[in-house]
């Protein structure tokens, strides 16, 4: 087998989600930065929050009169 090819490992790595929750688990990145999380989904949160990508949610509204 070869030596050296594989990335280095941190087992203390940080992901940090837009709503602020930070996460400790093991990457080969030290740092991940995440838009949704456990905490801010609204699966698992519960909450009936949509996410707008690029104005769709708006144009949809306006197309079919949604309120």
């Amino acid at each position: 087998m070869k030596s050296d090819i594989h990335p280095k490992y941190y087992n203390d790595a940080k992901i940090i989600c837009s709503c602020g929750t930070v996460q400790i688990t093991g990457s080969t990145k030290q740092e991940l930065k995440v838009e949704l999380c456990n905490k801010c989904h609204p699966f698992y949160s519960g909450e009936q929050r949509i996410v707008d990508t690029e104005g769709r949610v708006e144009r949809f509204r306006r197309r079919f009169n949604v309120e």
